[in-house]
C-alpha cells in the first residue's frame, strides 16, 4: 500500500531536513525517505553520534548541524533511514528499498535533497589502493574517526581540499603536503568577483585561517601544479607532479584527491527534469525557479543537488521549497509565502555572494575533465580507459549513450555517476563539440541496485 504525504523529501541532509522541519511546523504531512543511517547528510555526517573528541577536530561549521538535526527530530516528520530510492515518477511515486524489503510512497510535492556528488579525478594511478577522494577521507573520518597511517598527501583544488587537510592534521595523520592546481593567473581572473565575495567576507577569513593553520603545522603547501599522477604497484608509493616547469615526487601512502563537488542528478534526470550546462565549474545541473521548481509539476530540487552553494545555503533552499509546497496546496496564501521568504532569500543571497570568487578560482583544469593519457581509466566499474573511448568515438559514438553499447562506459553499479562527466568531455574534446551538444547519459530506473528479493515484498 502507497502511502501518501502532502510533501515527500529524498535526501538528510541540510537541505532536506531543514525544509521537512518547516513543512511539518506549516501543517503539511511530511516523510524523509535517507539513504544514510542517521539525519545529517554528507556534510553533516554522523552529527548526532560523532564523539566529542572528534566533533572538536571537524570544527564549529560541521557542529552547526546538530541543531539542524535536532530541530528535525522534534518535528513530526516521519523519517525512514537506510532508504534506497531507485525510481521517481513524474505524479510523485517513489519506490525505494528499505530494511531488505521494497516500499512505495507518494507525495503531493516532492523535494529531491539528494546533494553532490565529488567530482572523479582520473589521474594515471587512481585506482591504486591508497587513492580516495578528499571527501571519502573526511566520511571515515567522521563516520569512525578512522585517520589514515603513513604518509598523507592531498592534491587538488577548492576550500574541501584545504578543510580536509586541517582536519587530517588536527587528527594526529602525518600529512607530508596539500599540492594545488590553482595558479597565480587563477587569483588575477578571479579577482573581478571579489567586491561582492567581501559581502561574505567571512568565508574569505575562514580560507585564509585554514591556510595559516596548515602552514604552521609545517605542512608544504605548492601551488600552480599539474600533470599529476599516482604511482605503485599493490598500492600507492608515491605522487609525481609538474611545477613551474620542473617534475617532482613525494613519498605518500594515501593520496586524497578533490576538484570540486557536482550536483546528483540521478533522480532529477531519471524522472525527466530539464537541465542546463554550468560553465565556470562544468557540470549539469536541473533548471529551476526561485522556489526551486524544475520543469515537472511535482518535483522540486534544494541544496547542492540543484547547483553547488554549500550547507548553509541548501538548508535556506529547502526552507524556501517548504513555503512553496505549502501555498502549493492552499495552506498558505502567496502574500504569507513571500512574506516569510523574504528574509530567508536576505540570508541567501549574502551566502551566495562568495560563489561566484570560489567557481572562477576553483575552476577543474582541462587535464581532470579530460584526462590527456589513453592508458587512464575512466569508467572504474568497467575498466574503460580514456584510449577506448576515443577509439569508440572514432568509431562512431556520437554521445554517452552510444557510448554505453560501444564500450559498456556507464553500465556498471554507480550507473555513470563516475564517468559521466568525464566521459561527455572527452567525446566533446573529440569531435570539436561542447558538452552542451554532446550531453549526458540517459538515466533509467533502477537508479540504485535493488533484490529480486525486494520487489518481490512491493505489494505486501
Amino acid at each position: 500500500m502507497t502511502n501518501i504525504v502532502d510533501f515527500l523529501v529524498i535526501g538528510g541532509g541540510p537541505a532536506g531536513l531543514a525544509a521537512a522541519t518547516l513543512a511539518d511546523e506549516l501543517g503539511l504531512s511530511t516523510l524523509v525517505l535517507d539513504e544514510q543511517p542517521e539525519p545529517g547528510g554528507q556534510i553533516y555526517r554522523g552529527i548526532e553520534s560523532v564523539h566529542p573528541k572528534t566533533l572538536s577536530l571537524l570544527g564549529d561549521d560541521y557542529g552547526k548541524g546538530r541543531s539542524i538535526a535536532d530541530a528535525f527530530r522534534q518535528s513530526g516528520a516521519a523519517y525512514i533511514p537506510n532508504a534506497s530510492v531507485w525510481r521517481v515518477d513524474d505524479d510523485g511515486t517513489i519506490a525505494y528499498s528499505s530494511d531488505g524489503k521494497g516500499a512505495t510512497a507518494q507525495g503531493r510535492r516532492v523535494l529531491v535533497a539528494t546533494g553532490a556528488i565529488e567530482r572523479p579525478v582520473p589521474i594515471p594511478g587512481w585506482t591504486l589502493p591508497g587513492v580516495m577522494t578528499a571527501g571519502g577521507a573526511q566520511v571515515l573520518l567522521k563516520s569512525a574517526g578512522v585517520v589514515p597511517s603513513g604518509h598523507v598527501v592531498v592534491a587538488g583544488c577548492g576550500p574541501l581540499a584545504l578543510l580536509v587537510t586541517r582536519q587530517l592534521i588536527a587528527a594526529g595523520a602525518d600529512v607530508a603536503a596539500l599540492l594545488e592546481t590553482t595558479r597565480t593567473g587563477d587569483y588575477l581572473s578571479a579577482a573581478r568577483h571579489l567586491p561582492r565575495a567581501l559581502r561574505a567576507r567571512e568565508y574569505l577569513q575562514k580560507g585564509m585561517t585554514l591556510r595559516r593553520e596548515i602552514r604552521a603545522a609545517g605542512v608544504a603547501i605548492h601551488s600552480g601544479v599539474d600533470s599529476l599522477a599516482a604511482t605503485g604497484e599493490k598500492s600507492v608509493r608515491s605522487v609525481s607532479f609538474r611545477r613551474n616547469g620542473s617534475q617532482a615526487e613525494i613519498q605518500t601512502d594515501s593520496l586524497f584527491l578533490h576538484f570540486g563537488v557536482s550536483p546528483n542528478t540521478q533522480i532529477t534526470r531519471q524522472v525527466g527534469c530539464d537541465h542546463e550546462w554550468y560553465e565556470p565549474q562544468r557540470y549539469w545541473r536541473p533548471v529551476r525557479d526561485d522556489w526551486g521548481a524544475t520543469s515537472q509539476n511535482t518535483i522540486a530540487v534544494a541544496g547542492d543537488g540543484g547547483g553547488i552553494d554549500g550547507a548553509v545555503a541548501a538548508a535556506l533552499t529547502g526552507r524556501l521549497v517548504a513555503l512553496d509546497a505549502a501555498c502549493r496546496q492552499n495552506v498558505i496564501d502567496r502574500a504569507e509565502r513571500d512574506r516569510r521568504a523574504a528574509p530567508i532569500r536576505a540570508d541567501l543571497d549574502t551566502h551566495c555572494a562568495i560563489r561566484p570568487l570560489l567557481d572562477a578560482l576553483f575552476t577543474p583544469p582541462a587535464e581532470i575533465c579530460a584526462p590527456p593519457d589513453d592508458a587512464t581509466i575512466v569508467c572504474r566499474c568497467e575498466e574503460i580507459s580514456v584510449g577506448d573511448i576515443r577509439e569508440a568515438v572514432a568509431l562512431g559514438a556520437m554521445g554517452p549513450n552510444q557510448l554505453k553499447s560501444f564500450t559498456r562506459c556507464g553500465m556498471g553499479p554507480c550507473q555513470g555517476r563516475m564517468c559521466g562527466l568525464t566521459a561527455a568531455e572527452l567525446i566533446a574534446k573529440a569531435n570539436g563539440e561542447t558538452v552542451e551538444d554532446v550531453g549526458y547519459y540517459r538515466i533509467r530506473p533502477p537508479i540504485k541496485p535493488v533484490t529480486l528479493g525486494e520487489l518481490a515484498t512491493m505489494n505486501d
